[in-house]
């Protein structure tokens, strides 16, 4: 009669020492897990404070610094209709941007030597190389007319708008049937607003960055001579550092741009910027 409590009372026992075992693990494996986590994190903190380090650098910075416009203060009401979609009172008449943003583009057309573009970087003489001589120069256009605020930007819109509907036109006059002139304009599109990207990121690095740019967008890849990359770097630099010196409000109201030579022997030298003229209304 004594064994079965005293049997019941050994198992009892072992079974608390057993589950205190199994407590036991399972409290040291969560222990091993949160140390775990904790070093993983420590290292990631290190990792990610290092990167920041990194990046937060200027050492490749060789680009002038350009004074920042600061931005305009918008009312209430001004800010409710451009996040629907819509366009603000700006600085200027709309209508007097559109006809500069129009006028900023044909000096980017009519007053570059597309021959000489072809002929010093080996293009061959086709739609999509006068294009891509084209975007280029538009580019160049954007980057100074965003500096200019929300009128600048506004400008831009119109000048980009103006180089499809230009592009349309002259595959139209080619001969070239609506399909592939669909296909065409989307594949020129991704093409622009990728090289823009590049672009962007070559003129805020060394030259290295910027001519990676020229070659994948410009050459398309194919580029054998390093001298070509040399004179297309050498010409964006100080084409950038030409139009940073044009009055801002002179562009808006005239977009009279004016184009450095390709070569020239005093690449270093500033030319003498232009006054532009224009009457009363800004025309």
């Amino acid at each position: 009669m004594y064994r079965r409590p005293l049997q019941s009372a050994v198992r009892q026992l072992l079974n608390a020492s057993a589950s205190r075992a199994v407590l036991g693990k399972a409290i040291e494996q969560d222990v091993c897990q949160s140390r775990a986590l904790v070093a993983c994190r420590i290292t990631a903190d290190a990792c990610v404070s290092q990167c920041r380090a990194l990046h937060s650098t200027s050492e490749l910075r060789t680009v002038k610094e350009t004074p920042q416009t600061t931005d305009e203060e918008v009312g209430a009401f001004t800010k409710l209709i451009e996040a629907m979609g819509f366009t603000g009172p700006l600085k200027y008449n709309k209508w007097k941007i559109k006809i500069a943003a129009l006028r900023m583009y044909t000096c980017c057309v009519e007053r570059i030597n597309y021959d000489e573009f072809f002929e010093k970087c080996s293009l061959p003489d086709t739609l999509n190389s006068w294009f891509l001589v084209a975007q280029l120069h538009v580019w160049m256009c954007l980057v100074r007319m965003r500096q200019e605020g929300r009128a600048g930007k506004y400008m831009c819109r119109y000048i980009v708008h103006s180089m499809w509907e230009d592009v349309e036109q002259r595959s139209k006059i080619m001969g070239i049937d609506a399909i592939q002139r669909k296909e065409s304009m989307k594949v020129m599109t991704e093409t622009f607003y990728a090289a823009l990207f590049g672009y962007d990121e070559g003129i805020l690095s060394d030259d290295c960055v910027l001519a990676a740019a020229l070659w994948r967008n410009m050459f398309n890849r194919q580029c054998e001579d390093p001298r070509q990359l040399e004179m297309m770097v050498e010409y964006v630099r100080k084409q950038m550092q030409f139009i940073d010196a044009l009055d801002g409000e002179d562009l808006l109201l005239t977009g009279e741009v004016k184009w450095r030579p390709l070569v020239e022997e005093n690449a270093q030298s500033i030319l003498k910027v232009p006054t532009p003229t224009y009457n009363d209304a800004g025309l």
